[in-house]
């Protein structure tokens, strides 16, 4: 009787693995275009890090960004720019443009010191 909850938790384990082949998913880390900036200060006024405040900004862009960016709706009801055609869409610290000019963007962010997860761009 014992090890019945192990043989059923198994079976659905390897169901789960068998359905996510089935329709084409695999977990798998996939290729990122991206850059980053360590710095201090705010995002509006970035200064070179110092030892006690250290933040990370990451800017993703290509086929990841349009992918996060696509997970996120909706859009917001105000975008950065006067682009025609422009989108933006956020949650918390992670926020997504497209430009028809330049494709999709992501930004994130954490702080080096605490882990945070903050802002990685602005507007």
């Amino acid at each position: 009787m014992k090890r019945l909850p192990l043989i059923v938790g198994a079976g659905m384990l390897l169901s789960l693995a068998y359905a996510s082949e089935k329709n084409g998913w695999t977990w798998e880390y996939k290729p990122l275009r991206a850059t980053y900036s360590i710095y201090s200060g705010e995002l509006g006024e970035r200064e070179a890090p110092t030892k006690i405040d250290r933040k990370l900004a990451i800017r993703v862009t290509g086929q990841a960004a349009k992918e996060i960016f696509d997970s996120m709706y909706p859009d917001a009801k105000e975008t950065c720019g006067d682009e025609k055609g422009e989108r933006m869409r956020s949650k918390q610290n992670l926020w997504c443009t497209y430009h028809p000019s330049s494709g999709y963007r992501c930004y994130l962010g954490f702080d080096l010191r605490t882990g945070a997860s903050i802002a990685g761009g602005d507007c």
